[in-house]
């Protein structure tokens, strides 16, 4: 089979010179045809063969490429050039891109060798597998590049997640910064995902600064976690722009201040609220659940008043974009399919190396996102009147 495979490559590469010098091997060239002027091909000469090794879905092979000397205009020569295989390459397109879809895949690069190596006949070593992935990084920085002023975003999704990388030789917990839009149409699409040393307000606003130099127009919904960095950094880039505080986290913030023998009926009590059916339910709840963990645990209700009416945003929304609204569970998804797909790797080689991969595994298909929920009605505007927060 790879006799054959050679046999084919060869045959198309030298049936690609001989349409340049317009005869095959050992014939003269044709005579000059005045009346077809440059139809005779270039001028030049064959001078051997060489050889070279090709690393395919086939296996390697080694093929003797042919060698020629074009005439230029200058009256010196120049050194033929193939475009069916190009200097320098030894792996196919193919080859390629099943080496990096193996990787995506979650396969850390001496697994990957060791998947492929029936395949390619033991000859991907794990250097070829980083090789690979790095000629990835070209459409890595198109990407980070690329204009946003066409992308008809109205909502974004903001937080953070940690992932462990070798820094100094050191295996080290980083956060991604991680921007979800969600267009007109309810889908869901990657803006930014970048590591710049924390989730300070500075680092945030790097972020959002970045965005919106690049076309990003000012969302109508963000929907963030509560950190205390990036929400100073939303409220002094748009600061008007309605704000809804991840229900999730808060619940979370919540049973942290509780002792765990309450936990079940804080649960119980928080979710009657969040998941009544009207904002005057909500409304109704929330007086009942402050009055009575005042008494049963301050600090409980101290943390709910904390996040004030951001926590109530989604109210504010027609009812059937409310399950999407209330969380940044969108973006949470990613993080746990991410952190799934990295698990055999340990340790990612460095910071770059893993925003990347967060990236590639959604460019190259292996994680999708849907629409949003409600997303029919996103076009509505929100209600000007929040909840009530008189308790």
């Amino acid at each position: 089979m790879r006799d054959r495979v050679r046999e084919l490559i060869q045959t198309m590469i030298e049936s690609e010179l001989e349409a340049v010098l317009s005869r095959p091997r050992y014939a003269r060239r044709p005579k000059a045809d005045p009346e077809n002027y440059g139809g005779c091909g270039v001028a030049g000469h064959r001078h051997g063969h060489r050889s070279r090794s090709l690393l395919g879905t086939f296996g390697r092979v080694e093929i003797a490429v042919p060698r020629a000397r074009l005439d230029t205009s200058e009256g010196k020569t120049t050194e033929w050039k193939s475009k069916a295989l190009r200097a320098y390459q030894r792996r196919t397109n193919q080859a390629d891109s099943l080496i990096a879809g193996a990787y995506l895949a979650g396969t850390n690069t001496r697994r990957v060798r060791r998947a492929l190596a029936a395949v390619f006949g033991g000859a991907v070593s794990k250097d070829t597998v980083s090789r690979v992935w790095r000629k990835v990084k070209a459409d890595w920085d198109a990407w980070n590049a690329r204009s946003l002023a066409a992308e008809p975003v109205v909502r974004l999704i903001l937080d953070g997640t940690v992932v462990r990388v070798r820094l100094d030789r050191k295996a080290t917990s980083i956060v991604l910064l991680v921007v979800l839009g969600v267009r007109e149409d309810g889908q869901k699409v990657l803006l930014a995902v970048k590591n710049m040393g924390g989730e300070t307000s500075q680092a945030w606003r790097a972020v959002l600064d970045d965005l919106v130099k690049r076309g990003l127009r000012q969302p109508e919904f963000l929907i963030v976690d509560g950190g205390t960095g990036l929400e100073q950094a939303l409220a002094a880039l748009w600061g008007d722009v309605p704000t809804q505080r991840c229900t999730v986290h808060k619940h979370r913030n919540l049973l942290a201040h509780a002792p765990p023998r309450l936990h079940d009926e804080v649960s119980a009590d928080y979710n009657d609220m969040i998941y009544a059916a009207s904002p005057a339910e909500i409304e109704q709840r929330r007086r009942a659940f402050l009055r009575k963990w005042r008494l049963k645990c301050k600090a409980v209700a101290d943390s709910l008043e904390e996040a004030g009416d951001r926590l109530f945003t989604f109210t504010r929304l027609p009812p059937s974009q409310w399950k999407s609204a209330r969380t940044t569970n969108a973006i949470e998804r990613l993080h746990e399919e991410f952190k799934r797909r990295i698990k055999t790797q340990t340790v990612l080689p460095s910071a770059e190396t893993a925003a990347m991969l967060f990236w590639a595994l959604l460019a190259s298909g292996q994680i999708t996102m849907r629409k949003v929920d409600g997303w029919h009605s996103l076009t509505q505007k929100l209600a000007d009147k929040p909840i009530d927060l008189a308790a």
